[in-house]
């Protein structure tokens, strides 16, 4: 297992792979449309690029918002605007939505590691957010995203990162399965921090033994939703995080509206959430996940940790877009953090 290197031993706090997928977000009245275009609501349904141009130009009227994304990218981002030295590594097409997303995470971090191809589109989540409660359905064109030969200069990231995040769809296939082998590979020679976010309910289910395989051998930070934490232990999500920081030297466990349970080095810490007016849920993990890695990576408690990812996961809700990008409040929430005491 790894170690947190000092600041001064690394030239970023965080280093993170992850799909590299543009968000394009609407809010409207999503019912009518859901039900004419039979797509299920609140879920998730694979399209190829065509069809996502499509959908994208019948709904654009209502009004587009468009930004990075992908779970480990949103993670990212909102560290860099947070403050903390951090690098994304993902795989973008050569196209206008490549340029944009190198783009916004330059904004963010100062930089970017993205591996380019050509021989695919840049890969595209389109959410439709119900105006009437915030539920989200998305439309996904995975393209260049899931096409990664080779982790590049972002090996050299790692050596140099004093944690290494990533998200579970990595383990849904290859090539992307081996990039994030190599990656902690690296992690574990350099004996330094590997967290991974399990993304997806479907991604436990689909590859349960390898993830449990994972944090048993060289994961020391793992974040999981309810769903996602009963589908591995096969307990409410309340024991959950005791049962994986048995195999884990910390274990998250997002509750939404019911805060957060973490079992750090066997002590079971639970912090509650941050009331805030919904408009749009997408990437409320993802930000959990970067107050945490910031306060982490900046002196915290692991309470401090928690209670900053409660936060910052609010500040995400209350918007429309997956990062982020207030550098005031999200200023603010870590002072209110850090304010919440050293227990």
């Amino acid at each position: 297992m790894g170690k947190l290197r000092g600041a001064a031993e690394a030239r970023y706090d965080v280093a993170g792979l992850g799909n590299a997928i543009v968000d394009a977000l609407v809010v409207m009245e999503d019912r009518p449309f859901l039900a004419a275009a039979g797509f299920t609501r609140g879920h998730m349904t694979p399209v190829d690029h065509a069809r996502w141009h499509a959908v994208f130009r019948e709904i654009e009227p209502n009004g587009v918002t468009i930004a990075s994304g992908g779970s480990c990218a949103n993670t990212i981002a909102t560290l860099g605007h947070l403050g903390a030295r951090a690098r994304f590594c993902g795989q973008v097409g050569e196209d206008q939505f490549g340029a944009l997303y190198a783009s916004e995470m330059e904004k963010a971090c100062g930089g970017h590691s993205l591996r380019w191809t050509r021989a695919a589109n840049t890969g595209k989540c389109l959410a439709i957010v119900s105006n009437e409660d915030a539920e989200r359905t998305m439309l996904t064109d995975l393209g260049a995203s899931v096409t990664m030969d080779d982790l590049g200069p972002f090996s050299e990231d790692v050596r140099g990162a004093r944690v290494l995040h990533a998200e579970g769809y990595l383990l849904l296939g290859e090539p992307l399965s081996s990039r994030l082998g190599e990656a902690v590979a690296i992690a574990a020679q350099e004996e330094i921090l590997v967290s991974i976010d399990a993304s997806d309910p479907f991604v436990v289910h689909q590859t349960k033994a390898r993830f449990w395989s994972l944090l048993e051998e060289l994961v020391d930070i793992v974040f999981l939703n309810a769903e996602e934490a009963t589908a591995l232990t096969g307990r409410p999500p309340e024991q959950a995080a005791a049962a994986v920081g048995e195999h884990v030297r910390t274990a998250v466990v997002k509750l939404g509206a019911r805060g957060a349970t973490v079992c750090h080095e066997g002590k079971v810490i639970t912090v509650g959430a941050h009331p805030v007016a919904a408009l749009d849920t997408t990437g409320a993990g993802d930000n959990f996940a970067a107050g945490f890695l910031f306060g982490l990576t900046h002196g915290m408690t692991i309470r401090q940790c928690a209670d900053l990812g409660a936060r910052v996961a609010a500040l995400c809700v209350g918007q429309v877009g997956a990062v982020v990008k207030d550098r005031a409040a999200l200023a603010a929430a870590v002072a209110a953090a850090r304010a919440g005491g050293a227990a």
